[in-house]
């Protein structure tokens, strides 16, 4: 089990929201992006990259969480840019991500990029799609960002700011199916995201089968995001996902207003 790091950016700030509640604004642009937040940041996207990079950190995610062609948007990924420049080779990047401008991030220092809405359309994975990104920047340069949220029994993929659902399930076919197109995978537990309120262990369980499957056994990695609030969550992670299922956390850790030490969770993490 790793922690890997995140930086989500909005309208031109760090800041930590609740999952789900990002609103991008009238299409025209004459309104601003809202959402609701945990916490905001006096400091640039560049010290929490920095800081990651002391730390020895690597995986840390950054993220755009404004659409592109929106009013925000240039100041966001203007931030995001300083983070990748800050720690070179050492985060990734996620948010409005095509094979158009993938290779951008890359050239300003992402290791990788995450993509989610670009490669599901109408509600199912438009291969074509996946197929020009791989061809784009390479299979070693893709994060999937299969982010879920619960509907009856299932959990099915959602996009667009986690506010549309797919008609895809998460689940162990689904993930075998998407190794060969990407190098990890994200997965936020959307239900839990950004709340505290303790992670979701089905979320949890479905990643860990999917690495002590047997038939799987060249699995990639996997990072779980949601609801990791206590050191107790961290042990529970732990725990269900048998050390093999990474974490990020974001709202719950003191360098973005939360009640965990940073420095306390990863030596929790290490042990």
């Amino acid at each position: 089990m790793r922690f890997r790091p995140c930086i989500d950016i909005h309208n031109g700030k760090v800041k930590q929201i609740v999952g789900g509640s990002l609103k991008d604004g009238a299409k025209e642009g004459n309104e601003h992006s809202t959402a609701s937040e945990n916490f905001v940041s006096e400091y640039g996207a560049d010290h929490f990259a920095e800081l990651y990079k002391d730390n020895g950190l690597f995986g840390g995610h950054v993220i755009l969480l404004n659409k592109a062609g929106t009013p925000e948007y240039e100041a966001t990924k203007a931030e995001a840019l300083s983070a990748l420049r800050a720690y070179k080779s050492g985060l990734s990047a996620g948010g409005g991500i095509t094979a158009e401008n993938a290779a951008e991030f890359l050239d300003a220092g992402a290791y990788a990029v995450i993509v989610t809405s670009y490669v599901f359309r109408d509600g199912i994975i438009d291969f074509d799609r996946l197929e020009a990104l791989r061809r784009a920047i390479g299979r070693e340069h893709i994060i999937l960002d299969l982010s879920c949220r619960r509907r009856d029994d299932a959990y099915y993929i959602v996009t667009d700011r986690w506010q549309k659902f797919t008609d895809t399930v998460l689940d162990q076919t689904l993930l075998k199916k998407l190794e060969e197109y990407s190098c990890e995978y994200l997965i936020h537990a959307v239900d839990v995201e950004g709340r505290q309120s303790g992670i979701d262990e089905d979320v949890v369980k479905i990643l860990a089968q999917y690495k002590l499957d047997k038939n799987y056994s060249e699995s990639i990695p996997v990072t779980y995001a949601g609801g990791v609030h206590s050191y107790n969550d961290i042990e529970l992670l732990k725990g269900i996902g048998k050390g093999l299922v990474d974490v990020t956390i974001g709202s719950s850790l003191d360098i973005f207003g939360g009640n965990m030490s940073f420095k306390k969770v990863l030596e929790k993490i290490a042990e």
